[in-house]
């Protein structure tokens, strides 16, 4: 046997370097134990984070690839091991985040016949993955692996997963690696149209009340500048939706606030006012369209996106510009005319005015009674001069967070959006950190949400990942909470939480922490927690029915909001 010859577990330690990965989140088993096994000669070259749950390797994985824009690898067993990623799979898929899923499987020879911990992890994943196969020779190591990070990275990001049978990690062979940049029938950026492009550059120079959306794929693509040029030259507000929130500075004049069912009232009211919709990189998601037959039935379309399968889904569009939009957008900047909208974008002040008055001076600043949950996200930012990477779990800790949290930089948000996975946000906190250790990481989750992968406080402990851990305690599972309320005549069914002592777990993970309960102590607190090197438990004892306005009910009208005070 050639002495070159190495085995597949090695040619996959090689074939990662290959792609530039530098972190695997993982946890071991019997089926992924070769690949273990030659991950302990490679750790100058590939750090891996040891988890507590294989959910949690998927939602670190993204955290990691939304803040640093690479791919996030994760690295299990078969069996159980595999299937405990699938939601973090199903998270990243519907939330366009790029990660490559290696699992171990058993022999080649024993697939089929329901061997221990073997699962059909190709036939289970498919329907939400970018691409799922089976490495069942270690001749292909190389080739899956390199087609894998192309499929994942490229056109609108995704997860993809590999079956990977332990055979095929432990027979030999001469490694050869490889470069994938071409996939045949696979079209990851369709060629832009000069005529949509010139026809969407003749409807936004006509226009009189412009109003763009951004979503994500202004952050993923890299187009925040663009996008910057494209507004001020037309002189258009945008509204973002919450994933695409830090696309542009809080702070930035034209940015008139969040989109959708919890979002601000200016965007979302003008959205059924504007003579022209500009979406950018958005998929139209029913929780900020609402109702379909009520939306934006006055306004020209126009939809900039990478994935011809948005075009007309939800909403009809009356000019598709596909393409990346780094390009189609710069093309239409350059044929537009230089504009100013001003008694269009004055209209937008009376509202953010109503919406203060109404709602947030009263969460923000309240001068008696529990503290908010707005309150606490306010102090915290304004703590980090606005500059921190914002994490956030799912349920009114996740709406009030970004409402309130502010952003100096793009990739600053990192939450669940499509799935509103509960347990997302501590994992893809610690992932956060890694992809981007230079910045500051606050997490906010309710008590609920930090209860489903606790857990993963042990991998903060064991990798020296630093997390500022921002928990909301109203002992309740809040949003749910909420929509009793609103909509089930107060009836709490099972929505009440009798929960631990949440700083002695920290402790016990040796995680230092802090219960507040006084408004008056807040600010010192927020500062202890900043302060201190490493990783820190605040948890605040926020009002118990604490309500996230504004509110439009799901299925309704966008201009059908609830404010609170009715």
């Amino acid at each position: 046997m050639s002495e070159k010859q190495i085995t597949g577990s090695e040619a996959l330690m090689r074939s990662l370097i290959s792609e530039g990965v530098d972190t695997i989140f993982g946890y071991p088993g019997g089926a992924i134990m070769p690949v273990f096994d030659a991950l302990y000669d490679y750790k100058k070259q590939l750090r891996h984070v040891l988890v507590r749950h294989e959910q949690g390797a998927t939602h670190a994985a993204q955290g990691y690839a939304r803040v640093s824009g690479r791919t996030g690898v994760v690295l299990i067993t078969s069996g159980p091991g595999a299937t405990n990623t699938i939601t973090g799979v199903a998270d990243a898929m519907i939330d366009s985040t790029p990660i490559v899923v290696i699992a171990g499987q058993v022999t080649s020879s024993l697939l089929g016949t329901d061997a221990f911990q073997e699962i059909d992890l190709v036939g289970i994943t498919q329907p939400v993955t970018k691409w799922a196969y089976q490495i069942r020779s270690a001749e292909d190591v190389a080739w899956a692996v390199a087609r894998a990070f192309h499929i994942a990275s490229t056109g609108r990001p995704g997860p993809v997963v590999l079956d990977f049978a332990k055979d095929a990690q432990i027979n030999r062979i001469e490694y050869r690696p490889q470069k994938v940049t071409h996939i045949r029938s696979y079209i990851p950026v369709p060629e832009p149209d000069e005529s949509a492009i010139a026809e969407a550059a003749r409807i936004i120079n006509g226009a009189k009340k412009p109003l763009a959306l951004v979503g994500q794929g202004v952050i993923i693509g890299n187009v925040e500048k663009e996008l910057l040029a494209f507004l001020n030259k037309a002189d258009i507000p945008a509204g973002s939706t919450i994933l695409g929130l830090s696309a542009l500075p809080s702070d930035e004049p034209l940015n008139v606030g969040m989109l959708g069912m919890h979002g601000n009232i200016a965007p979302n009211l003008k959205t059924n006012e504007c003579d022209v919709l500009i979406a950018i990189g958005m998929r139209f998601d029913d929780r900020v369209t609402g109702d379909l037959k009520t939306y934006a039935r006055q306004a020209r379309i126009i939809h900039f996106d990478i994935d011809p399968s948005e075009i007309n889904k939800n909403v009809k569009t009356t000019v598709a510009v596909l393409g990346d939009a780094k390009e189609t957008l710069a093309a239409v900047t350059r044929l537009l005319k230089e504009n100013r909208h001003t008694e269009w974008r004055d209209s937008f002040k009376p509202l953010y005015d109503t919406e203060m008055e109404r709602v947030v001076k009263s969460e923000l600043y309240p001068v008696e009674g529990p503290v908010k949950m707005g309150e606490l996200v306010n102090r915290v930012t304004e703590a980090t001069g606005n500059d921190a990477i914002m994490v956030t779990d799912v349920g009114q800790n996740q709406m009030m967070a970004v409402r309130y949290f502010k952003y100096n930089r793009t990739r600053s948000v990192v939450t669940s959006g499509g799935l509103g996975t509960m347990g997302f946000g501590l994992p893809a906190a610690i992932g956060a950190k890694i992809g981007a250790p230079d910045r500051t990481v606050c997490l906010f989750v309710g008590d609920g949400g930090l209860q489903m992968t606790v857990q993963e406080l042990g991998t903060i402990m064991q990798s020296g990942v630093e997390v500022k851990i921002i928990l909301m305690n109203n002992s309740y599972l809040g949003m749910v909470r909420q929509w009793q309320e609103l909509f089930h005549g107060k009836r709490y069914s099972e929505t009440p939480m009798l929960n631990p002592d949440f700083v002695k777990i920290a402790e016990a993970y040796r995680i230092p922490g802090r219960k507040v309960t006084e408004r008056a102590d807040l600010d010192a607190a927020i500062a202890e927690m900043l302060d201190v090197k490493g990783s820190y438990l605040l948890e605040v004892v926020v009002e118990k029915k604490g309500m996230v306005y504004p509110m439009t009910p799901a299925g309704t009208c966008v201009t059908n909001i609830m404010l609170g005070d009715e």
